[in-house]
């Protein structure tokens, strides 16, 4: 009997999404070779090679417990992985060994001739920009918020004073500090008055406030929705989960279908997309995040996102 082809799982250690997926693929008998990038070294091996075989590459990824064949993987769940830092080498060596990880590892991976990848980690970095989001949304009619990228800070001024109701928004989320206590960017309102020179260093995002009266956060998963209406009363919901509500939303088909289009044209199988509603039920677009978190989710609803997961993982594209 031939054995099962598996599925790669790539992630960090700590990812109770991954283990939800995990955990539904477990019970349908399907093998899974889950690692971590940082683990490489004793955690995680890589081999490849070229050239010298009848495929186009014959190559290899083992952890102390597991080992894939890279030219039999049936999928691949690229989830929030970590690449090593390599602290304990000074820091010239340890920037070129990232890179060499990147490079080697990463390359590999992604020379793969995997059916089905979840979502493939260029079509994931390309997806990110959100000025070119914002773009695609309004060419798929979605309704979007008069918004100014700028690092011009009489631009942002003037932008702030004609839409008077305007919030910033962080181009990029990124790991930071001030005086060793984390920041996160939040969607914060921004007066004309706030605008000073330092905008110079950096564009910013400023974005007119949707008059709205719930969020929604979308889950596709292949073809199937899952929508939940977010109530908070809150700007920026992720700042009090303790605050929140949630009620399981049927999307009108047009947005459902302009999502998929969405999805389609930037080369993704899954998204998590934030849209908000205001007083007159229109759907307003905010932003894609091409690899969101959805685990607390299904916890609150019920809604089988991670069985979604586990049937694209197996079946393929079609699911």
């Amino acid at each position: 009997m031939t054995e099962e082809r598996p599925v790669l799982v790539v992630t960090e250690a700590d990812d109770l999404t991954a283990d939800m997926v995990i955990s539904e693929l477990n019970r349908r008998n399907m093998p899974v070779v889950r690692f971590n990038p940082a683990d490489i070294g004793v955690g995680l091996t890589v081999s490849a090679r070229f050239g010298t075989c009848p495929a186009s590459m014959a190559g290899q990824v083992r952890t102390p417990s597991r080992a894939a064949d890279l030219t039999r993987v049936r999928a691949a769940y690229w989830r929030r992985p970590q690449w090593p830092a390599f602290p304990h080498l000074e820091p010239d060596d340890a920037r070129f060994a990232t890179a060499q990880v990147r490079f080697g590892l990463g390359g590999t991976l992604y020379a793969m001739d995997c059916p089905l990848w979840v979502n493939h980690p260029l079509r994931i970095a390309a997806a990110d920009y959100k000025p070119a989001q914002l773009a695609l949304a309004q060419r798929l009619g979605f309704a979007v918020p008069p918004t100014l990228v700028t690092n011009d800070p009489d631009e942002a001024r003037e932008f702030i004073t004609n839409q008077r109701d305007v919030i910033s928004k962080t181009l990029r989320w990124t790991p930071y500090t001030r005086d060793g206590v984390p920041v996160t960017g939040w969607a914060d309102p921004v007066t004309a008055d706030e605008i000073n020179e330092s905008v110079r260093i950096a564009p910013h995002l400023f974005q007119t406030r949707v008059d709205k009266i719930a969020d929604l956060r979308v889950l596709v998963v292949g073809r199937h929705l899952f929508a939940v209406r977010i109530g908070s009363g809150l700007l920026d919901w992720r700042k009090d989960y303790s605050a929140l509500t949630y009620t399981v939303e049927h999307l009108p088909d047009r947005v459902g279908k302009a999502l998929l289009l969405c999805l389609e044209s930037l080369g993704l199988v899954s998204g998590s997309f934030d849209l908000a509603v205001d007083r007159t039920g229109n759907y307003w677009w905010l932003e894609l995040n091409p690899n969101g978190q959805w685990g607390w989710l299904e916890t609150e609803t019920g809604l089988p996102m991670s069985s979604a997961f586990a049937d694209l993982l197996t079946q393929g594209e079609s699911s």
